[in-house]
């Protein structure tokens, strides 16, 4: 059967131009990085960074405090990506993913103080899964408009959130209340314990405090991913490996992702697409939900507005990495790592980082001028000579931009990788029950 649904897919989102979206494809298939590729970028952006931290003496270019914070501060970005691409891999949009990110908050800020952080961990996927049911409930079952459904819970969840926390944690009198709780914030849970990997973290400290060029680098950087993990964030990569074999690699993810390219295909084929969305959603609002607790594991406990808008920037790292797992852990720790230099008030870190900017836009201006896109490629240019002035004419950033880096990023990202962008056809699609039949 999965070799009749791959056939029938593809020839339904062939059509008329299936000629050229076969070539397109076949360009696709070309454009592929292999591993080697992949390493020797790696390579290149460290010797960057190497280059920028010796030139500027920016630490934390390649430090291991801010690697460290940048992993922390991914990993609830990237479940939130992941959760984003569940859903939209079955044809959902879900914009829904930072109400979700705030049941699993609260859920876990509840659960955390009585019974621990795993149970904090557990009440989160659990309240999570609750914001994609009803999500699914109204966009699968009653057909309403995706990013309405989606603003709705968002909207909801708030609300919701803020009312039980009032009624939860800060009633006069209560148990909660006592131990610590308020109107806008639930007691105090235990931590988490952490690890780090033996002899590695430890010898990686001592090269990188020998401050010698590009070895001292490669060790800051990898010490901070080394040293003091959660074990949740071990969980949250587990997460991003099985997805890929779920997803790319099993009968039951080519039903799901069929149902988000071609669902009367699908259906024709005796796929129950309902039942496929719905349970895309579930693990959508789940994965979402875990990423909210892993917010609140972290401070130990839930607060209000906790989540500040990291539901919106893993939709967006969903985007840039183009609905793979693979780009959307790669977008969590751009993200991530921007958002560490603004926790870590990186005013200097950011300022060298705009010579980083205009090496990217200097290759972006050559590489649109070898493609004859020159309006583009002027565009490119004229922004690199304004950051070369900016940086030329100032010693650090204003705070309030470091603030900033994390969405200004997000922009960005956004800006340069419209272009490459391949969503799955359906998506946000109305799809009613028998239309394949």
């Amino acid at each position: 059967m999965s070799t009749n649904l791959t056939a029938a897919v593809a020839k339904g989102l062939s059509g008329r131009n299936g000629k050229q979206d076969g070539k397109q494809d076949g360009k696709r298939e070309r454009r592929r990085l292999s591993y080697p590729v992949v390493l020797l970028i790696i390579a290149g952006v460290l010797l960057l960074l190497s280059v920028l931290r010796a030139w500027t003496g920016a630490g934390d270019l390649t430090s291991s405090g801010q690697y460290g914070g940048a992993l922390i501060a991914a990993v609830p970005i990237g479940l939130a990506g992941l959760g984003g691409l569940w859903a939209e891999r079955a044809g959902v949009i879900n914009i829904g993913l930072e109400g979700m990110m705030m049941l699993g908050t609260f859920c876990a800020g509840w659960a955390g103080y009585q019974y621990g952080p795993w149970a904090a961990a557990l009440a989160g996927v659990i309240g999570g899964l609750l914001g994609g049911l009803i999500h699914a409930i109204a966009t699968v079952t009653f057909g309403v408009d995706h990013i309405i459904s989606g603003v709705a819970i968002n909207i909801l969840a708030l609300g919701v959130t803020q009312y039980l926390a009032k009624l939860l944690f800060g009633a006069e009198g209560s148990e909660a209340a006592a131990a610590g709780g308020n109107d806008k914030q639930s007691p105090p849970m235990d931590d988490m314990s952490r690890f780090s990997v033996p002899l590695l973290s430890d010898g990686l400290g001592t090269l990188e405090k020998k401050d010698w060029f590009l070895l001292s680098d490669a060790a800051g950087i990898l010490r901070g991913l080394t040293t003091d993990v959660s074990w949740l964030t071990l969980v949250a990569a587990g997460l991003f490996v099985g997805t890929f074999f779920v997803l790319w690699r099993s009968s039951f993810g080519l039903r799901l992702r069929s149902c988000g390219e071609n669902p009367t295909a699908a259906e024709s084929l005796g796929v129950n697409v309902y039942t496929y969305k719905y349970a895309a959603l579930l693990v959508s609002g789940g994965l979402a939900g875990l990423g909210g607790a892993f917010m609140a594991i972290g401070v130990h406990f839930y607060s209000d507005g906790q989540t500040g808008g990291r539901g919106y920037i893993g939709l967006a790292t969903m985007i840039f990495g183009n609905w793979r797992p693979g780009g959307v852990a790669m977008g969590a720790g751009l993200f991530g790592f921007m958002d560490s230099l603004q926790l870590r008030g990186g005013g200097d870190t950011v300022h060298a980082l705009l010579l980083l900017a205009v090496v990217l836009l200097v290759a972006v201006t050559l590489w649109k001028l070898r493609a004859t896109s020159r309006r583009t490629a002027a565009i490119s240019a004229v922004f690199a000579v304004l950051l070369v002035l900016w940086y030329a004419f100032t010693e650090t950033v204003p705070r309030e931009f470091v603030e900033a880096t994390p969405y200004v990023a997000t922009l960005l990202v956004l800006a340069l990788a419209a272009q490459r962008l391949r969503p799955p056809k359906a998506i946000g699609r109305t799809y009613q029950k028998g239309q394949g039949k």
